[in-house]
């Protein structure tokens, strides 16, 4: 999602800039290897709660109204869904964002808890499937010291194969899109891999297509001759 269907570095990041805030510490140690990924989500909470301590959900949620969306997003997603094909966001970017946008495309079906559901609806469930992280709240609406985690960095292969089991898609017919070396566990259980305004190199190497705009019109080329091969 996060520089994919998002034009930013990050829905965190977005958050961060809202507040005026950094976690720059937390990505500096993740990326050295002193942190996990459940101590680095409990670390920017921390943060975010540190700078609004009666922080509560509504408030995330409305801190997250005006995510920069990518060019082209609308047309691409609107011909994929009208196409009949199904549409998962893997992410860990916040669960917010990716509801906004899974609720562009309702589907006929009342709302009910699913896995890769959205958590808040407007009466009708979407036709995305949406895995990502973010936070969770209290009874009493505060944000809890514990996130929404969901997809771990290195293991969205394994939302991908455990999608294609249960919606009986095989890996010839599915197609990937990211950005960054953790999307590479995707790219290897796809047949056609798209690496979308890459983040570094490292994903480029495994990547079967590289796309180096900022437009999913270039994507919908792409997923159209994949198609149609």
């Amino acid at each position: 999602m996060d520089r994919v269907l998002v034009d930013h570095m990050s829905t965190w990041q977005y958050v961060y800039d809202n507040l005026g805030i950094s976690n720059a510490d937390a990505f500096d140690l993740y990326n050295q290897g002193l942190l996990v990924e459940w101590d680095w989500l409990k670390m920017d909470l921390a943060l975010v709660k540190e700078a609004h301590p009666s922080i509560t959900d509504e408030k995330m949620r409305n801190l997250c109204i005006g995510t920069p969306l990518m060019k082209g997003i609308k047309q691409c997603l609107d011909w994929i869904i009208d196409s009949g094909h199904e549409v998962a966001i893997i992410s860990g970017g916040m669960q917010e964002t990716a509801r906004e946008i899974a609720c562009m495309y309702p589907s006929k079906t009342p709302w009910r808890r699913r896995w890769g559901g959205i958590n808040r609806h407007r009466g009708c469930d979407s036709k995305f499937h949406v895995f990502t992280n973010g936070w969770l709240c209290k009874t009493d609406g505060t944000i809890d010291d514990f996130g929404r985690y969901q997809v771990q960095m290195n293991g969205k292969g394994a939302i991908v194969k455990m999608l294609q089991r249960r919606l009986g898609i095989p890996k010839e017919r599915t197609i990937s899109i990211g950005d960054s070396a953790g999307d590479i566990g995707m790219f290897q259980e796809s047949e056609l891999s798209i690496c979308f305004n890459p983040w570094d190199e490292k994903p480029v190497a495994v990547a079967k297509m590289t796309i180096r705009s900022r437009d999913l019109l270039d994507v919908l080329e792409a997923i159209k001759q994949q198609i149609m091969e």
